[in-house]
């Protein structure tokens, strides 16, 4: 199957990547993501088409392939179809894991069978082609089992916590260097099927130890960089194969899930490194603020004081976060935002870098309850103006308003950029209770004069002040 062979399946394939790379330009803006969608579909349906033309792929494996696209297809139709916006973090966690599963896959088969690969005969095989199916199967293994403990922790079917126990790093490490040596001994073997097998069972381990201490404040950062390491395993078997497609989209997506684990890591302020080695969530910063606010009360409101407030503003700033997610609230607070625009109030979005559970979960949302594009806006955009905010509405957001962040030295999430809410004249912020975010850390906003906490769910919150708006 190596493209190299035909000039034509060779085009067909860097046609595709072409697509692949508009696709990407597209996605990066939600105006442009619907046409970054067609032409990332487009340049998948000519790879598909391409492989299908390689030489003698008719007289067998086409068929295997076709059933495969149809059984797939058909469960990814459902699986769009019936998924929950509060649930793409997972899902595209799930999706991470089954593009690990597939790469090493795709090395055990050309482990196992290389002259249909020409990279040589088993027991026998190039040394490029060992030292590039090695990578894939190692960066493979540990995508699928890190991506599926971060499903679990997205899910709930395990806890959200950093799990932590003694020794666990130089655990870690110990693994990491015997993959290494293990992945040295395979090359030099020629191929061993003994050291294949215990290399991927190790990267598999290692991929649950590497996730397992990182807790639910870090997980768009966990998410971005297990997409990264999904291209970096697809690349690196395709070098093995010498598929240009699969070198190609797996560089792609590599590099730009590394990019995007690195301003994750920036909104966050933090380094990739720190948060591989434990995460948000520790108990010493949890316990930094407790002390400190637990015997402060707070001002609490209703709907219709909430409604009163906004209408009589002259400009009110929405933070969404994962509790609007939770609550599916995203429509209702369009509906409020178009009722206070109706009354001549100017209405924007702001939306912090990690806010919910993935990348641009928040936009998702806000998209998809047509938030018009133009009244949404970025950290570094919006900051400057909540100091000229009458009202800002904040539901679901905790963390990435705390003043904390700024102000408490011992604070786990000191340092990290925040949207400065506090600044506005008026803080409305819908909460079920007084409990912390994912941090793990009390938000000193829930005690400041100018906060007024709104206690229920998100979305009967907002409806009951669009209610109260409309009467």
């Amino acid at each position: 199957m190596n493209s190299t062979t035909d000039p034509g399946i060779t085009v067909s394939y860097l046609i595709s990547a072409v697509l692949f790379i508009l696709a990407l330009r597209g996605l990066s803006h939600p105006e442009t993501a619907r046409r970054g969608n067609l032409l990332g579909m487009a340049g998948m349906a000519i790879a598909i088409l391409a492989t299908l033309d390689h030489p003698g792929m008719l007289l067998g494996g086409a068929a295997v392939i076709i059933l495969g696209i149809v059984i797939g297809g058909a469960v990814g139709a459902i699986v769009a179809r019936r998924v929950n916006m509060t649930a793409l973090p997972q899902l595209v966690a799930a999706f991470h894991s089954l593009v690990g599963l597939a790469a090493v896959f795709v090395a055990a088969s050309a482990l196992n069978a290389p002259q249909s690969f020409g990279i040589g005969t088993p027991g026998h095989l190039r040394l490029e082609s060992l030292i590039e199916m090695s990578v894939g199967l190692a960066i493979g293994s540990i995508t699928f089992t890190g991506a599926v403990i971060a499903f679990a922790k997205l899910q709930a079917l395990m806890s959200g916590s950093p799990i932590i126990f003694p020794g666990q790093h130089k655990l870690n490490l110990g693994i990491g260097i015997l993959i290494l040596a293990l992945v040295v001994m395979f090359v030099i073997s020629g191929g061993s099927q003994t050291l294949f097998w215990i290399v991927a069972a190790l990267s598999l381990a290692i991929g649950v130890l590497l996730i397992i201490p990182i807790g639910g404040a870090d997980m768009p950062v966990v998410i971005s960089m297990l997409n990264s390491y999904s291209g970096w395993a697809a690349a690196g078997i395709g070098f093995t194969i010498g598929n240009v497609a699969l070198i190609v989209t797996g560089a792609l997506v590599g590099s730009s899930g590394a990019i995007l684990s690195y301003i994750m890591c920036k909104g966050m302020n933090r380094s990739i490194i720190n948060v591989l080695l434990g995460g948000f969530g520790t108990d010493s910063g949890a316990a930094a603020l407790v002390g400190a606010t637990g015997d402060k009360s707070v001002k609490s409101g209703s709907a219709e004081d909430a409604a009163f407030i906004m209408s009589n503003a002259s400009k009110v700033i929405v933070v969404p976060g994962y509790g609007m997610a939770v609550a599916q609230a995203q429509h209702a607070v369009r509906e409020m935002a178009e009722l206070l625009k109706k009354e001549g109030v100017e209405v924007k979005y702001a939306i912090h870098p990690v806010a919910g559970r993935m990348p641009g979960h928040m936009n998702v949302l806000l998209a998809e309850a047509q938030v018009p594009y133009d009244e949404v806006f970025e950290l570094e955009t919006i900051n400057n103006e909540f100091s000229t905010t009458d009202v800002v509405y904040v539901i679901g957001a905790n963390d990435v308003t705390n003043p904390a962040a700024k102000t408490n030295p011992a604070s786990a999430i000191y340092g990290m950029p925040i949207l400065e809410v506090d600044k506005a004249k008026t803080v409305l912020f819908v909460k079920r209770s007084m409990a912390s975010g994912y941090a793990g850390v009390d938000n000193e906003l829930f005690f400041r004069d100018n906060t007024m906490m709104l206690f229920g769910d998100a979305k009967k919150m907002t409806e009951e002040i669009v209610q109260a708006l409309s009467k």
